[in-house]
C-alpha cells in the first residue's frame, strides 16, 4: 500500500511512499499555469496555479498520484479499498470525478483552509477515467505550512478530518488509526524506567528499549504508528540538504523490500518510489525501488507560463558514486 507524511524545518515538506506490485509508468509531471485542466462535469479551467507531481498521463491527462503547487500546498491519494465510495452526480455541487480530484484542489486552492472551503461544495462522483482506468479507491492528504487534513469519501458522505501527525496510511478510517495510538502512548525515544515493578532489579539492556512495542509490521496500521513516530520525534537541521536527507529517512522507516509482502502467487509488493516535496520551493525530490540516489526536479526551471505539460521519465537504474 502508501504512507504518506508531512515535515516541517525551515521550508515545510511533503511526501509519500507508492507501494504495489506493479506500475503504469509513472512520470515526474509539470502541469504548467495555462494547460487547459479538463473535469467530465465542470468547465475546463484555462488557467491555474502550476502543479508538479508523481503522475501516470493517460490521453494527455495528468493522473496524479501526488504533487505540490506553486503556492506550497501539497496533496496525495493513498489507497482506502473497502472503504471509498464515490456518489453519481448531484445537480447544484461541484461534481468532480475521483481521478480529477488532485488537479481540481491543486489548481484552485493555495491553502489548506481554501481547499477546505472548497471542499463544502464538492461531490465526488464515481466517473471512471475508461473502461482500462476504473475508478480507484482512495482518501486523501492535503497539508501545507499550517497544518494537515484527510479526506474520506464513504458511505455515509464526506468526511474531513483535521490531521495532528501528518501522516497517512490505508485501512482503517482514519479517526481509527488515530485512536490506535493510544496503545503506543508509552513509547518514547528515551530509555524507559522500571515501572514493572519498583520492587524488581530490572535494567535496560539495550539502546532503544524505550519504543519497545513499536509495530514492525508492514500493514497499514503499523505503518502508520511506526512513521508517526519516527516523525514526530525526529531531529535535523533547517537546511535542504539536511532536511530532505531527514525526510527520507522518516519514510524508510516504512520502505517494502521485494518478497516481505506478498499479494498473489510469486507477487510482491515493493516501494515503488519514495517522494519528497520541498513544497515551500517547488523542488519534487524522488528515489525508486532499483535507483537510491535521489533524484530531484524544480518547477520553476521549467516553463510554468506554458500550455504543455513538461514530463520526466523516472531513472529506474541504480547509479553508484565509485570513489576510486
Amino acid at each position: 500500500m502508501c504512507t504518506a507524511a508531512t515535515y516541517q524545518t525551515k521550508d515545510f515538506y511533503f511526501g509519500r511512499t507508492l507501494d504495489y506490485e506493479f506500475t503504469y509508468g509513472d512520470e515526474i509531471t509539470v502541469t504548467p499555469r495555462n494547460f487547459p485542466l479538463s473535469f467530465r462535469h465542470e468547465d475546463t479551467l484555462e488557467r491555474h496555479y502550476a502543479i508538479l507531481g508523481m503522475a501516470h498521463v493517460a490521453e494527455g491527462y495528468p493522473l496524479y498520484y501526488d504533487a505540490i503547487n506553486e503556492k506550497g500546498l501539497g496533496m496525495a491519494g493513498l489507497n482506502f479499498v473497502g472503504n471509498a465510495v464515490y456518489g453519481e452526480v448531484i445537480p447544484g455541487r461541484e461534481n468532480v470525478a475521483q481521478f480529477e480530484f488532485i488537479p481540481w484542489i491543486l489548481a484552485q486552492c493555495a491553502t489548506v483552509s481554501d481547499a477546505w472551503e472548497m471542499l463544502s461544495r464538492i461531490n465526488l462522483t464515481n466517473t471512471a477515467f475508461s473502461d482500462s482506468l476504473p475508478c480507484a479507491q482512495l482518501h486523501w492528504i492535503i497539508a501545507d505550512a499550517s497544518g494537515a487534513i484527510t479526506v474520506e469519501a464513504m458511505a455515509d458522505g464526506l468526511h474531513i478530518h483535521k490531521n495532528p501527525v501528518g501522516v497517512l496510511t490505508n485501512n482503517p478510517p482514519f479517526e481509527q488509526q488515530m485512536f490506535l495510538l493510544n496503545n503506543y502512548m508509552g513509547l518514547s525515544s528515551r530509555q524507559p524506567n522500571n515501572t514493572f515493578a519498583p520492587g524488581l532489579d530490572l535494567r535496560p539492556y539495550s539502546r532503544g528499549m524505550g519504543a519497545l512495542g513499536l509495530p514492525g509490521a508492514l500493514s497499514s496500521t503499523s505503518r502508520f504508528a511506526r512513521v508517526a513516530f519516527t516523525k514526530l520525534n525526529s531531529l535535523s537541521g533547517d537546511g535542504e540538504l539536511e532536511s530532505v536527507s531527514q525526510f527520507f529517512h522518516i519514510l524508510g522507516s516504512v520502505d517494502q523490500q521485494r518478497g516481505c509482502c506478498e499479494v498473489a502467487e510469486g507477487k510482491y509488493e515493493i516501494t515503488l518510489y519514495t517522494s519528497c516535496c520541498n513544497a515551500t520551493k517547488g523542488i519534487y525530490y524522488y528515489t525508486t525501488y532499483e535507483n537510491q540516489q535521489i533524484t530531484a526536479v524544480d518547477m520553476h526551471k521549467t516553463d510554468l507560463d506554458s500550455n504543455v505539460l513538461t514530463r520526466y521519465p523516472l531513472l529506474l537504474t541504480q547509479q553508484i558514486c565509485y570513489q576510486n
